[in-house]
């Protein structure tokens, strides 16, 4: 009689801790998730609340300012405390804190406390949630293996996160009011197996994507940079997906193709919609869309281009240009500041009674300046590739064929604020001269309480001004009566007022000295002291003295006084401390600085 044994299979001891840290590994980085759309939905109700307490006030503004300015001889008076103005001053205390604060991170970067927060605060939340509960049954503190699998899955789980900052085409900037120039540091900041070699190998696409991303490099090879970025892009998120799909998480990871597919198809259908008459069959309206080209100055050239079909723009914002007879590759494109405004923003009343000096003035400043209220133009510093061959070709007198895609940003809302100053160096007055004409449109339009509009601009060269005098002389002429202008151009090297000679005989060799073209298009046809006929208009030697000028008007002038400006971050981060200088006063709000 046989017998048989059964032999029961041996199966090696579970685990318990491998359930665990499944669990966590599934659950932590949807936590992450609820964390940052928790954040974003606060923002974005402030933002919200922001906008519709601006709306009221600028209403109710608007009802009062005419009664007000019918009383004559009234002076401001002395500054009375209040305990209404209790939540304005905390609320003004705040944006001292965290937009007048700065920390500066070397020679290149300069952050105000509130990105310093936020930038923090976020690290802090990762690694609180890939730390949290990391200790084994068995009592061992932060094991590897609870925390390893876990790290990889909440960094994956922000690649969408990150793909949506990176775009042009931001959701989020309209949901918060943030753009997506704003966020960008955010976006910055943030062996053996097939899949661990192509981890590796997405690891290394992302630290040459962090170098190349470096303000100075990404500045001095702006090209460079721009191929460099799209194709470490691409490799970082398809060796990320396979990476991470092996541990059964590129569902993360894939959702950022169809972002950054998405972003794409818009930016192209914006770039047809609006350039239309390029892809028409008549050549006669093509030829609308050229650019012509100025070149003002060895380092700076004027771009205007006729606006084209239902393309709208509000003070301050951006567009994206791609010239391909200029640019490296059909279709690169390159963000400029809009220095113009929209037919919207054009001015009616009179503000100068004229002389015969005045009409001479606004008869040769007319035409020269109306494209700064029709056209788009732009005013491009001159670096090395792009810029350099867009100079060259502005030397022939040659015009370029130019698509445009925008606009992008956000203006800054300035309608609250009885004193605006303005503050820009260089060619940063593209976005401070479109803000100007903004500003006055809405005091003209009885949408802005704007009271006393100051614009300061720091140049290197007195022949500098001609690039926007024709501009700044018929917005003069044209402003509304009820505000008060004073425009104080610092020159910081040679003369602060040359003459006509002497403007048009500097040599085309000087740093930034004018150029005057054959045909007459550049700016030496005209002369400086056009503008300095009005009174508003101040000329001086020297860099200007922001915290003397600001704490001038803070005495001078009742009520809120914001700052705007732009500059080169060298200076940037002298005048941020400069506008900080207050910070015991609470009429005083820093608005917005770009660089």
């Amino acid at each position: 009689m046989n017998s048989s044994i059964a032999v029961t299979p041996h199966h090696p001891p579970v685990d318990p801790n491998r359930a665990i840290t499944a669990d966590h590994n599934k659950q932590y980085p949807r936590q992450v998730w609820w964390f940052v759309a928790s954040f974003i939905t606060l923002v974005s109700l402030f933002q919200f609340a922001s906008w519709t307490l601006s709306k009221l006030s600028t209403g109710r503004a608007s009802g009062k300012k005419q009664e007000e300015d019918t009383e004559a001889g009234e002076s401001p008076g002395a500054r009375s405390f209040s305990w209404r103005r209790i939540p304005l001053a905390l609320v003004n205390a705040y944006r001292v804190v965290a937009f007048r604060c700065t920390l500066q991170f070397g020679q290149s970067y300069t952050l105000n406390f509130a990105e310093v927060f936020v930038t923090c605060a976020y690290i802090v939340a990762i690694f609180t949630w890939e730390f949290v509960n990391t200790t084994t049954l068995s009592g061992h503190r932060l094991d590897i293996s609870y925390w390893g699998g876990r790290a990889g899955a909440i960094g994956a789980s922000q690649f969408p996160l990150i793909t949506v900052l990176g775009t042009k085409n931001n959701v989020l900037a309209y949901i918060t009011g943030i753009s997506h120039d704003k966020i960008a540091h955010l976006v910055r900041a943030s062996y053996g197996e097939w899949f661990i070699r192509i981890g590796l190998t997405a690891l290394v696409a992302f630290s040459v994507l962090i170098l190349v991303s470096l303000r100075p490099i990404r500045a001095q090879v702006y090209e460079t940079f721009y191929f460099t970025h799209f194709l470490t892009v691409f490799i970082l998120l398809l060796g990320a997906y396979f990476h991470a799909n092996e541990k059964h998480v590129g569902s993360y990871i894939w959702p950022c193709f169809l972002i950054w597919g998405l972003d794409r198809a818009l930016r192209l259908a914006r770039l047809v919609y609006y350039n239309h008459l390029y892809f028409g069959f008549s050549s006669s309206t093509a030829h609308r869309l050229d650019a012509s080209v100025e070149l003002l100055s060895p380092h700076f050239v004027r771009l205007h281009i006729q606006r084209p079909p239902h393309f709208t723009w509000t003070p301050g914002q951006t567009a994206f240009l791609t010239m391909p007879g200029v640019s490296g590759i059909p279709l690169e494109s390159h963000p400029f500041t809009i220095a113009s405004v929209d037919a919207r923003y054009q001015l009616n009343g009179v503000k100068t009674p004229r002389t015969a000096d005045m009409d001479k003035t606004m008869s040769e400043a007319g035409a020269d300046a109306t494209p700064f209220w029709k056209e788009l133009v732009f005013l491009i510093n001159v670096r090395e590739g792009f810029t350099k061959r867009l100079a060259q070709i502005a030397e022939k007198g040659e015009k370029v064929k130019v698509l445009v895609d925008g606009p992008y940003g956000f203006s800054p809302n300035l309608d609250n604020d009885d004193t605006v100053v303005l503050v820009a160096g260089g060619s940063g007055v593209s976005f401070t001269l479109s803000t100007f004409l903004g500003v006055l449109s809405h005091v003209q339009d009885r949408k802005s309480k704007c009271r006393r509009l100051v614009f300061v601009w720091s140049i290197r060269d007195a022949s500098h001004i001609e690039w926007v005098s024709k501009t700044l002389t018929k917005a003069l002429e044209l402003a509304p009566s009820d505000i008060e202008i004073s425009i104080r151009i610092f020159v910081t090297s040679g003369n602060a007022a040359p003459t006509l000679a002497q403007t048009q005989d500097r040599s085309f060799n000087e740093d930034d000295s004018v150029h005057s073209s054959s045909d007459g298009t550049a700016i030496g046809k005209s002369r400086p002291s056009s503008l300095l006929n009005f009174s508003a208009v101040q000329v001086s030697q020297g860099r200007p003295d922001l915290r003397a000028l600001l704490r001038e008007e803070v005495d001078a002038n009742t009520g809120r006084l914001s700052v705007t400006g732009t500059s080169y971050h060298v200076w940037l981060t002298r005048d941020r401390a400069d506008v900080s200088f207050g910070t015991e006063d609470p009429d005083v709000c820093y608005t917005e600085w770009r660089t």
